[in-house]
């Protein structure tokens, strides 16, 4: 691999590619950690936005930074447990990492939670991977070079996945929705495509879900963080999919946003159909 090549400000397609194998090794380790912590006797602390942290969060991540730190040198890393350290902007190339997405599922006991590990290069996510331990699942997809679902638990088999179409009008399409976090605006917008099937599921299970042509959308019309998005982005992206806001505009991250907040998004399984409606998002 050439170091300087991949130590570089905007890291391109072809080194993306090259990273995919250490990095999904990364997301491995990480969900390894995970599952070794015991979640009936663990540390759980409160972050300045009441949501919560464990000591599982910090295993994960301090894997996660060490194993890119040797990989890419110098290259930044923006995660959700060191958010205070993050200097945007971020014009070139940059990591973008929630090293357990879901931690409310995790301490709940249940297995809907994920490590979520995005390449951003120019703002826009390039590479991703969410792996869900407990599941043995990990979705990873580079755009342009399409997307894959490894199944762990037998050997990390790949399978090539993809989007699928939205069925035609008159029959019924799954509508991947949060098990935790609900909001007026999502549920308006499902409520405004009758015969929706709601899927609730927790994490960035969601966007693997769209990727691999399981649910056909994926909307939060209510914030989130770049880091429970840009994973998912990428995957969906590479799987033929489109993720958008509501009005059908791009997402830009790494762009010192306050809080590095994503306001709202929305993944399209069908490209063609991305806002066809907008007015429904209201």
């Amino acid at each position: 691999m050439n170091e300087a090549r991949l130590s570089a400000e905007v890291i391109d397609r072809d080194a993306a590619a090259a990273l995919m194998a250490p990095l999904t090794d990364l997301v491995l380790r990480a969900g390894a950690a995970i599952l070794a912590v015991n979640r009936q006797v663990m540390k759980i602390d409160g972050k300045t936005d009441g949501s919560p942290v464990t000591e599982a969060d910090l295993a994960a991540d301090r894997i996660i930074a060490d194993g890119l730190a040797r990989l890419v040198p110098g290259l930044p890393a923006l995660s959700e447990e060191r958010v205070q350290l993050a200097k945007p902007l971020y014009d070139g190339s940059f990591f973008l990492i929630d090293p357990l997405d879901g931690t409310k599922e995790f301490v709940a006991g249940r297995d809907e939670f994920t490590v979520n590990l995005a390449l951003v290069s120019n703002g826009t996510p390039l590479l991703g991977i969410i792996g869900a331990p407990a599941l043995g699942l990990i979705w990873r997809g580079l755009v342009g070079r399409g997307a894959e679902r490894l199944t762990t638990q037998t050997g990390s088999v790949a399978k090539p996945i993809h989007t699928r179409p939205l069925p035609p009008r008159g029959e019924p399409w799954i509508a991947a929705v949060s098990r935790s976090h609900g909001d007026s605006r999502t549920e308006a917008f499902i409520a405004a495509r009758p015969g929706a099937v709601r899927a609730k599921l927790g994490s960035a299970v969601k966007f693997g879900r769209v990727a691999e042509g399981k649910a056909d959308i994926y909307p939060r019309l209510a914030p989130t963080c770049e880091w429970d998005v840009a994973a998912g982005y990428a995957i969906v992206t590479a799987a033929g999919g489109k993720i958008t806001d509501a009005q059908g505009a791009d997402l830009q991250f790494g762009k010192g946003g306050a809080g590095f907040i994503v306001p709202e998004f929305i993944a399209w399984g069908d490209p063609g159909v991305a806002c066809g409606d907008p007015g429904a998002a209201r």
